[in-house]
């Protein structure tokens, strides 16, 4: 299921924009915009997460405008997950291993501010409203058990890419997202920190 949705994204990133505008003239076309796909890290607290509190994070970051604004539309999706076994001292039976799993994604609503001169490097920053959804899971003896919940809180970012050929780019994202909810009746906060690359379109 994640490889299709990744395969999902890469497909829209890299041949719907190319579709869609190659067919209309920047004069007949007054938004601008860009599509990019993002890859990096998560890292979480460690009070609630380790150790899962570094996880491989995908994203998809979409932003818009119409030309004569100077703020942008931003609505980003990003996925997080990681897994790992760790050893459980049982007085009964003696020690056995669990394996505990995590997802986290988060849509992220707001706008963001890009720069454009000089034309070819953009920096940016932007914030708003984050719905994060949190998971954690357990399987030990062929048994799961799992719980997962949905906070709202808020989100900022700042990055920089470069747009080769007008149209193509490359940079760089730094992320702050804050929400809390609650698993196995333990409050632990979603979100924190996230960096990674992008690659994507500019139109």
């Amino acid at each position: 299921m994640r490889r299709a949705l990744v395969c999902v994204a890469v497909c829209f990133v890299m041949f719907y924009p190319a579709a869609a505008f190659s067919q209309q003239s920047e004069a007949s076309n007054p938004w601008t915009g860009n599509v990019n796909l993002l890859l990096g890290t998560r890292f979480l607290e460690k009070d609630n997460w380790e150790p899962l509190d570094k996880q491989l994070e995908g994203g998809l970051l979409v932003d818009f405008r119409p030309k004569r604004w100077w703020i942008s539309f931003a609505v980003d999706f990003l996925y997080s997950w990681d897994e790992d076994e760790i050893d459980v001292v049982d007085l009964g039976i003696g020690t056995y291993s669990v394996k505990i799993k995590s997802r986290i994604w988060e849509l992220d609503l707001g706008i963001r501010k890009i720069w454009e001169s000089p034309e070819y490097i953009r920096p940016y920053i932007g914030g708003g409203f984050a719905i994060i959804n949190g998971q954690m899971k357990s399987e030990a003896f062929g048994d799961s058990v799992s719980d997962d919940e949905t906070g709202y809180g808020i989100w900022a970012n700042a990055g920089l890419y470069v747009t080769i050929y007008k149209h193509f780019n490359i940079g760089i994202d730094g992320r702050w997202s804050k929400a809390e909810v609650d698993l196995f009746d333990r409050q632990a906060r979603v979100g924190g920190w996230q960096v990674g690359a992008i690659a994507g379109f500019h139109w």
